[in-house]
């Protein structure tokens, strides 16, 4: 044998035996530590040391700093523990963004005092104050996006949209109601603010400073400003106010009938849900390409953004106009009446996203509902949305293992990041698919008290508030079966059980059946998916062949088990031509269309990484959009139910030329 050879399996022989443990080797084995939270947990007690002071600067407009100092008067020496809001209402998720918290010190009576973050909770900051100290000064940075690829952009050279949770910070061991709390703002020469605070403006150093009203932590952080060059403030009854900002300030210019409909929209609302859980209302509106993209809502405002052309496009279609209903109906749905699992006493209490097919979904229903009756949207878009969500809805084949109501934890699972199969994964559902639900129990509801009573009825009763109530009221899934058997009896826990609780194949459409419509496809699109085409720029063929794809060929979705997912077409591919013709959104059209016509597969190039493929679909279906088709003559339920309930009278589609 070969010395080397001979080597070769010495070797072998040693290092199998070192692999294999000797019988009497030790093995250390650590013990875990147990995990001890040193944050202490919120009482409901009084902050008892006095008002903490809030100064922010926003002038930085070049770099995007935002520079705040907050004076917290002390009331005895020992550990501090000071959060920075994690768990943030409306967000459904732990989405404070303590990575832009920089050049964080503290002082107290001009002596520095050191500070520690927590290790298990990262939002937390551990210090210890000495003997006979009077306040502790904080002074740190938020620094705001300067590029959409670091978050989302809040300040801009023409506007900001100032978050307190996001510049301040509150101590630990206290429900937020129960810290008392006064803000100051600085904000650049001829700058406008707005929101639900009251305040006190003046010039300082060239600047305008306004002085805020003093309040708790918790209303602080539930009102935000938008502030900006360009404003406008439109006054729409009730106490109720459009605050308009926009890059450009022709965007401000609405119609006499445009800002009749948005003051029909206050109208309508207080018709349906009764007393109002606020004393003043603040719409605050940004007309903007480089604000970031938003849409939050907040008990006495909500924060709204929306791409140009909200009213010079009006008559193009509904755009983002369903924007402002959805968010005024949360005053009453979701931040007056809020699930108790939701409802926490300060933001690093992590929230349970149980009943969100009801804090959402109910209020997505009556977002659409209320934008018809006041005529934001007329009754055609508003029923096209429907159609569109509907057909949407049905691809999403992960309904067949996914319940709706597991996608109520999608915000915290998935933290709204791409993803790959969405169809199959599927999404944030309690939206959309709690709106069909709630179009089918008003139609349960009408069928059941024949036509006498509906989810008007139910909602006045459920949401209603005393007037000018800032508090909340919390509510389980009993509650809101008990609510809707009082309006009529019904197995509603069956009925909410089969559709929230248990995978479906489709989504329910009873609210059409049972309303006079049914789901219909050709191939005209309806206005919203019109509307979304042009806006997107894209094709969206999702309920036909299965394929969304951009005006450059790109694939922005892929169904599951659609005739393109069998082909293997994967979110990212890109189509480079369709029956040998370069790849165009008319290119695309046509050769679905004449796939169906000469029932023979459609060819098509395609680019996955780097690596072409000619593949032929399995597909004759066509071109298919949705829409929903009247069934029987006469009113139905359903065109009841958009129907406005105040006597202001208003136009569906006013033209844009008569000023406000």
């Amino acid at each position: 044998m070969p010395r080397s050879l001979l080597i070769a399996l010495a070797l072998s022989s040693t290092l199998a035996a070192s692999a294999a443990p000797a019988q009497n080797a030790t093995r250390s084995e650590p013990r875990a530590l147990p995990v001890v939270s040193t944050v202490p947990p919120a009482r409901d007690i009084p902050w008892t040391a006095g008002t903490i002071r809030l100064e922010v600067d926003a002038t930085d407009l070049d770099r995007r700093i935002i520079a705040v100092k907050q004076t917290i008067p002390i009331a005895s020496a020992g550990p501090l523990t000071l959060l920075f809001p994690e768990w943030l209402p409306g967000k459904h998720d732990a989405r404070g963004e303590v990575d832009k918290l920089a050049g964080l010190t503290f002082t107290a009576d001009g002596a520095p005092v050191p500070w520690r973050r927590d290790p298990l909770d990262v939002n937390a900051f551990h210090l210890t104050i000495a003997a006979n100290a009077r306040s502790l000064v904080a002074r740190f940075q938020f620094l705001a996006p300067t590029d959409p690829d670091q978050g989302r952009v809040v300040l801009t050279e023409s506007m900001a949209n100032i978050q307190w949770n996001s510049v301040s910070l509150y101590p630990a061991g206290y429900y937020v109601r129960r810290i008392p709390i006064q803000a100051t703002l600085t904000l650049p020469a001829g700058w406008t603010a707005a929101g639900a605070l009251k305040g006190e403006t003046r010039s300082e150093a060239g600047n305008t400073v306004i002085a805020y009203e003093e309040t708790d932590y918790e209303t602080l952080v539930d009102s935000p400003l938008f502030a900006g060059r360009f404003a406008r403030a439109v006054d729409l009854g009730h106490d109720v106010t459009l605050h308009l900002f926009a890059d450009d300030p022709a965007e401000l210019i609405a119609s006499s009938q445009q800002i009749a409909a948005h003051r029909k929209l206050v109208d309508e609302a207080l018709a349906l849900f009764g007393g109002r859980p606020f004393d003043r209302y603040a719409f605050l509106l940004a007309i903007s390409t480089r604000l970031g993209s938003i849409g939050l809502e907040h008990q006495r405002s909500s924060e709204n953004r929306v791409e140009p052309g909200y009213f010079g496009d009006w008559a193009a279609g509904p755009g983002a106009r369903n924007i402002l209903p959805h968010e005024f109906t949360h005053s009453w749905n979701g931040k007056y009446r809020r699930p108790e699992l939701l409802w926490t006493p300060d933001y690093a209490t992590p929230m349970q996203d149980d009943l969100l097919w009801v804090y959402e979904g109910q209020t997505q229903f009556w977002g659409y509902v209320l934008g018809a009756r006041a005529g934001i949207y007329s009754k055609q878009q508003t029923l096209d949305a429907l159609a569109s969500i509907a057909a949407r809805l049905d691809t999403a084949r992960g309904r067949e293992w996914r319940p709706l109501h597991d996608t109520t934890y999608d915000p915290i699972i998935a933290k709204r990041r791409p993803k790959a199969w969405s169809s199959w994964q599927r999404n944030e559902d309690y939206y959309n698919e709690g709106l069909m639900v709630w179009l089918e129990a008003d139609a349960v509801l009408r069928r059941e008290t024949k036509g006498a009573r509906g989810l008007d009825d139910f909602a006045r009763a459920f949401f209603g508030a005393e007037d000018g109530d800032l508090g909340q009221r919390t509510y389980g899934r009993q509650d809101v079966v008990d609510a809707l058997n009082v309006v009529a009896a019904y197995d509603w826990d069956g009925f909410l059980r089969e559709r929230i609780d248990q995978p479906t194949r489709e989504v329910t459409k009873g609210g059409f059946t049972l309303g006079g419509y049914r789901l219909v496809y050709g191939e005209t699109p309806g206005s919203t998916d019109r509307d979304r085409e042009s806006n997107g720029r894209f094709v969206d063929q999702s309920a036909g062949v299965g394929l969304v794809v951009s005006h450059t060929g790109d694939v922005l979705s892929s169904v599951w088990e659609s005739p393109a997912f069998k082909a293997g077409i994967t979110l990212g591919t890109r189509i480079i031509a369709v029956n040998g013709e370069e790849f165009s959104a008319s290119a695309f059209r046509r050769g679905l269309r004449e796939a169906a016509d000469q029932r023979r597969g459609l060819s098509l190039i395609i680019k996955q990484q780097q690596r072409y493929r000619v593949i032929t679909l399995d597909y004759s279906g066509g071109i298919r959009y949705p829409r929903l088709e009247k069934v029987g003559e006469g009113e139905s339920s359903l065109d009841r139910l958009l129907e406005g309930r105040t006597g202001r009278t208003h136009v569906d589609q006013p033209n844009a030329t008569g000023q406000s």
